[in-house]
């Protein structure tokens, strides 16, 4: 696979030429694009000597080639890291003054992004939104994490690190053609794509080899009868991203899905299907026996129907008006909590849609002392992010409601940083 890996004015640049090291070692062919800046952090001798290709960072070499719609036209995968908040605001806004942000824009390959910054240039309304414009377009964004940075300051904005770029990178590609002109790729290169996908993800560290891991996913759904039920709009994406990032570091996998498809679901993984709260407490709390972690990431009805009527409610036995009486259900996370044997970790979901910082955060501290469990992982959602998209951004809380990690990007990443942050506590 063509790789063009930009690299852009940060001091993480440094990172970079170990994941260009670890692309190239994987057989991939890598082309370096750095930035004027960037090359104020690392020079062109370095990343020549990692890469294997020469490189340049002038518009204006090759011109005889025309090496900016070339390298496009070349690249299987981009990856841009760092991803300073300038670059990425040229990208949103379709900016070409350089070789690195020309190749993008005459590229048809997909786009990863590691975004890498002080804490306030990441949380400007300004870089939000370039964000957004860019996830909106496809590309993926990987981090940035929670850390200490150049500075005295620590906050969001650290690049994440290389290992976990490649991952989330060659995992997005997995499964689509080259950015190669004309149509897809043959079966043969598809699998020879694969291959060097995988040879990429052999490194991987199996931190969690063994481990007896147990993920609910998706969204209980209550009927009123065997037609209408009552739901939400749960995917199921961060709980499947967590099963699959466990399942590839080495643990023993079992995945309760409540109302999703699982065929994505990577070989290895154990799936039991549920539908209701009451289904999802029996699976969990029988699969969560010999288990070494519980992670609730599904999203579990409060409330179900007191009574469900064997045939469908017409409107016109009812009138202009429907009642229903509601019933609590089990609190699942509380329970598994109370219950858990000595030396096994729950750790819970909160999804809230307040939008003050300060409030959520409370509203995560209140929910996790009432609850009982080791770790909760705070998600903000709404009409138009958290559910149903690809990507997330998290708080992760210890019992004391302490911040242990933030975390914001693709949600196969997040599930990465959320293991991080929470398993290191399992012997």
């Amino acid at each position: 696979m063509t790789i063009v890996v930009g690299v852009t004015g940060g001091i993480a640049a440094y990172k970079t030429v170990s994941l260009v090291r670890g692309f190239v070692l994987a057989g991939h062919d890598v082309h370096v694009v750095p930035t004027e800046a960037a090359l104020r952090f690392v020079g062109t001798p370095t990343w020549e000597a990692v890469s294997r290709n020469p490189v340049t960072a002038d518009l204006y070499d090759g011109v005889d080639e025309v090496r900016h719609v070339a390298l496009g036209q070349k690249a299987d995968l981009i990856v841009i890291a760092p991803a300073t908040a300038n670059t990425i605001a040229k990208l949103a806004h379709g900016i070409a003054d350089d070789l690195l942000t020309n190749t993008v824009l005459a590229s048809k390959a997909p786009v990863v992004i590691a975004p890498a910054m002080h804490t306030g240039m990441w949380q400007a309304p300004a870089t939000q939104a370039n964000v957004r414009t860019l996830r909106e377009r496809g590309v993926v964004v990987v981090g940035p994490a929670s850390g200490q940075l150049t500075g005295s300051d620590s906050g969001p904005g650290r690049m994440e690190e290389p290992d976990d770029i490649a991952r989330a990178a060659l995992t997005h590609v997995l499964g689509q053609a080259p950015a190669t002109q004309g149509s897809a790729a043959p079966a043969s290169a598809a699998r020879s794509r694969r291959a060097r996908v995988d040879s990429a993800s052999a490194g991987t560290r199996l931190d969690l080899d063994g481990l007896r891991v147990v993920v609910t996913a998706g969204g209980t759904r209550e009927p009123f009868d065997p037609v209408r039920f009552m739901g939400n709009r749960s995917s199921g994406k961060q709980g499947m991203a967590i099963a699959a990032a466990a399942a590839a570091r080495g643990a023993v996998v079992t995945l309760i899905a409540a109302n999703v498809g699982t065929d994505a679901v990577p070989d290895g993984i154990a799936v039991e299907s549920v539908s209701t709260t009451l289904e999802l407490e029996k699976a969990v709390t029988d699969a969560a026996g010999d288990a070494d972690v519980v992670i609730m990431a599904a999203a579990v009805a409060d409330y179900r129907p007191a009574q469900v009527q064997q045939g469908k409610i017409k409107k016109e036995h009812t009138g202009d008006r429907l009642t229903v009486e509601f019933v609590v259900n089990p609190d699942i996370l509380a329970e598994l909590s109370a219950a858990r044997p000595e030396g096994q970790l729950v750790i819970g979901f909160a999804a809230e849609t307040e939008k003050d910082p300060a409030t959520l955060l409370e509203l995560g501290r209140s929910k996790i002392a009432r609850k009982g469990c080791d770790f909760l992982v705070v998600n903000n959602v709404g009409w138009n992010h958290g559910f149903a998209t690809d990507d997330n951004d998290v708080i992760v809380l210890n019992r004391a409601g302490d911040i242990v990690m933030e975390a914001s990007g693709t949600k196969l990443s997040v599930a990465d940083r959320i293991l991080d942050a929470t398993l290191s506590r399992v012997p």
